[in-house]
Parts: C-alpha cells; structure tokens; sequence
C-alpha cells in the first residue's frame, strides 16, 4: 500500500484527506502548530494547549466514524460561556490535559473516531508566528497575518517564535512518504509556517518521496495580489532552500462569473503562467455539493470557489498509481 502524506493546515488539509480517505492507500496528515484565531487562540491562551483547531479537521476528514460523531466535533456553541468553541477542539484540549500529551491526545481522539490514517502535529513546542514587514510593523501571529492588508507590500522576514524543532513522527512520515502533497492553503498562514519548522525543510530535500505541490484556486487580496502559479513556487522553494517538486497541480476550471464577481473585493483566480512538464492542469472545482459536503457542520460554510475533494484526490491518485 502506497503512503501519501499531506503537508499543511486548515481547510486544504481538510479537502485532499478526505478525498484521498476513499482510496486504499496509508494516509498522513501532517499539520501546523501556528494557528492563533477563534476558539483554538482562546484555548492556547487560557489553558496553554497546543492549537487543536486544524488537527480537529484532519482528524474530521479521515473519520470513518458516524456523520453525527463528525458532526459532533465541528459543532460550535452559539452563546453562554463557550461561545464560539467548537466541541473538537474542547475534547483535544481536554485530552491533552488528561494525558499530558498533545500527541496522545490526538492519538485518543483518532481511535474515538476510527479515523484511516495518521495526524501528527508538526511541532509539539508552543510557538507563534510572526512577519516584519518592509515598513517594519510587526505582524503577531497567525491570526494578524490572516488578515492583513499590507503583506503584498512586501516583507522581510518570516519566523516561529520560539525557534521549534520538528515532530520525530513528522519527519519519520516524511522519510517513508511514497508522496508528499503540499498545499492547497494559505501560503502565509498554512503552508509556509511548516517549512519554518527545523527539520522539515531537510526532510523534503532528503526523501525519496515524489513530491507534488497543490496550487490554490484565488489569490489573497493584500496578501498575493497578482500572484500567479509561479509566485506561488518561488516563495514556496524559497523558504525549502531548493525546487523539490515533481508535480505541480493547477486549476483550470473557470467558475462562474456571479461567482467571481462575489469575491471580486477580497480575492482573485490565479493564472497558470507556468510552460513546464512538471504542471498538471485539471478543472479541480467543486461543481455541487456532494454528499459529505451537504451533512458535514464544516465543509458548509465554507466558501463557494474551493477545490472538489473527489477530482483533487483523483488527479493525485493517477500519480500515486505510475509510483
């Protein structure tokens, strides 16, 4: 059985797990320990647990439990005390107390949830995330960097505070990989934050691993304006320290004009500019809710030009296939 790893976090994560769920291959999710916003930035704060909030959708999509039991992990409170929380990340946070352990406690919920694979943190130090800016502002955190306007202006350094030493477990994935999937996600907040991690940079310069980088479908408006595909791979190799890539998969579906036109003030669809063997093209967007979609808590309010789990883990199958 051929061992695909996805590299990431947050919903990118989410969407390649669970299509890739379906197929008969090893499955490891790797994911960042940067995120500082919402519930998990609350529960970091005031119980000082490692962010469970992106290893709550990893955990969701390789679920082979229940619809309610998944269903049950992304439910978010709505008032009193624990508005906003959603009840995965209480357990995580919960089970890190119990057993002293965030590894533990993710291993714990993965066996409630009879999840198809491994989710490992890819750090279990408490770090932040943090970017000086060419006007020299310092943004804190993943939740400033999220935001942001000004990043589009240009920046000068991007770095974990403290320093953080990889996850042994992460980098062991990374090393007995037959493919490694980097993205989709938020370059900034998502993906990069994991090549800032030590080790895992090297580990991707090492592994025999083919290795295939997941381009997103829309830029960030003051975060990758005017990006195309291969700003995307610069930024991306730069913080590697070399091209790794065997594969580039890029959308070339075109969602529907009113589409478009709703996201016209905050984002943009990226332009393949990219004349190299390595580019898959596809028309990798979700055309209709499919069923998961319609019965999961988080894939609907999700927003509407995002990447079809099906067709994204089919594309990534035909390679996994030829290995």
């Amino acid at each position: 059985m051929k061992k695909v790893v996805v590299i990431g976090g947050g919903t990118g994560n989410f969407v390649v797990l669970r299509g890739l769920q379906k197929y008969n291959v090893e499955l490891g999710a790797i994911v960042s320990m940067a995120d500082d916003g919402g519930s998990t930035g609350i529960l970091r704060d005031e119980l000082g647990v490692l962010p469970p909030g992106d290893v709550r959708q990893c955990l969701v999509a390789l679920s082979d439990s229940s619809r309610l039991m998944r269903d049950l992990m992304n439910y978010r409170f709505e008032n009193g005390g624990l508005q906003g929380h959603s009840f995965g990340n209480l357990l995580l946070s919960a089970l890190e107390k119990v057993t002293g352990s965030f590894e533990k406690a993710v291993e714990e919920a993965g066996k409630i949830l009879s999840i198809k694979g491994k989710v490992i943190p890819v750090t279990t130090h408490k770090v932040r995330l943090k970017m000086i800016l060419k006007n020299e502002k310092i943004l804190e955190g993943e939740g400033e960097i999220y935001t942001s306007q000004e990043i589009d202006q240009g920046y000068l350094k991007m770095y974990l505070e403290p320093y953080p030493k990889a996850d042994s477990h992460a980098i062991d994935e990374i090393m007995n990989a037959d493919l490694i999937v980097l993205g989709p996600g938020g370059l900034y907040t998502a993906l990069i934050p994991n090549l800032l991690v030590e080790g895992i940079s090297q580990a991707l310069k090492e592994t025999k691993a083919k290795k295939i980088f997941v381009v997103n479908l829309m830029n960030k408006k003051g975060q990758t304006t005017g990006f195309k595909v291969g700003d995307y791979l610069r930024e991306i190799i730069s913080f590697i320290g070399k091209d790794v890539f065997d594969h580039i998969l890029v959308n070339d579906g075109k969602p529907a004009p009113d589409l478009l036109q709703r996201y016209s003030d905050e984002a943009e669809l990226i332009e393949n500019d990219q004349d190299d063997p390595r580019v898959i093209s596809a028309n990798l967007l979700e055309r209709q809710m499919s069923e998961y979609d319609q019965n999961d808590a988080l894939a609907k309010h999700r927003t509407l030009i995002r990447h079809d789990a099906h067709k994204l883990a089919a594309e990534l199958m035909k390679i996994v296939e030829n290995l």
